[in-house]
């Protein structure tokens, strides 16, 4: 199918963006392109005016300062995936973002056109809800940050306003005895995840004093794993532990699962805990 008729607008400012958003009510912000166009070309979204934000420069780069990683929107994920400080300070991220669809789609796709999109089987949601990320918004009341727990409203909802534009991702860097990994049962065609499951650990004197475990590809937003994370926390990560962690997962993830053609609810919910503990014995070893 053929996208409907639409103006298209190219902005080469962050200013200028937010203008053209705020002038042009429902309009649409296209970034690389890979969420928003499959949707128009379906005839699941038709928004009558496209922005173009994919030149703005303001919106690229990858930094490290601080204490954090500051990663733009615009930031592809075949750059995050090759980036030497983001394999160094946020493994998991790295990790997923070269598992992101094809090479087309890391050179084209970007972090926050990913994370704004908010699939539920996408990675990078997990993985930066695990890693405790930031995201900066600027919008009509000026800038304001969001925490990875409350960006995620549901299916395809963020907290990015209709005429917000996400700017920037801030990652808290890896901490002495912190590990983080991302595994998942992907798609054989598209790649997405059937299940996706995002896991940081750290470890100090050989016991585990903090934990987070994220899944996707199951419910609608990203699936926080309490029960895996508390069954971990002040316990040796062995092999033992970990799969008694990981056993804990239908726990927290209730009577929501989704399910397709592909793959069933019960299916995805079966599986799940095999992933959970491979994840979190990568994010361990990673830790020691």
């Amino acid at each position: 199918m053929y996208a409907s008729n639409f103006n298209y607008l190219r902005a080469g400012t962050l200013a200028e963006a937010s203008a053209l958003l705020q002038k042009n009510p429902g309009a649409k912000v296209l970034a690389g392109g890979h969420s928003l166009i499959p949707l128009m070309k379906l005839r699941l979204a038709s928004p009558t005016v496209v922005i173009d934000i994919g030149r703005v420069p303001e919106l690229r780069g990858i930094s490290l300062s601080g204490g954090a990683l500051t990663i733009g929107a615009l930031t592809t994920h075949a750059e995050l995936a090759a980036s030497a400080a983001v394999q160094d300070a946020a493994q998991a991220l790295s990790e997923a973002a070269g598992h992101v669809g094809d090479p087309a789609v890391r050179n084209r796709g970007t972090i926050g056109g990913n994370v704004a999109h908010a699939d539920p089987a996408s990675d990078l949601p997990a993985v930066l809800t695990a890693l405790g990320a930031t995201f900066h918004i600027t919008g009509p009341g000026g800038r304001r940050s969001v925490q990875a727990s409350d960006f995620f409203k549901g299916m395809m909802n963020t907290a990015v306003g209709e005429h917000d534009i996400l700017t920037t991702i801030e990652v808290p860097a890896r901490a002495a005895g912190q590990g983080s990994a991302y595994a998942k049962f992907e798609h054989p065609a598209s790649r997405y995840a059937v299940v996706g499951v995002a896991a940081c650990v750290i470890v100090n004197g050989g016991t585990c004093v903090a934990a987070s475990i994220v899944l996707c590809g199951l419910t609608s937003t990203p699936a926080r794993a309490k029960s895996g994370e508390q069954a971990l926390v002040g316990q040796a990560l062995t092999r033992e532990t970990i799969a008694a962690a990981a056993g804990k997962v239908g726990t927290d993830l209730g009577s929501d699962v989704l399910g397709d053609i592909f793959a069933s609810a019960e299916y995805r919910a079966a599986v799940a805990p095999v992933y959970v503990r491979r994840a979190v014995e990568a994010a361990a070893s990673r830790a020691r």
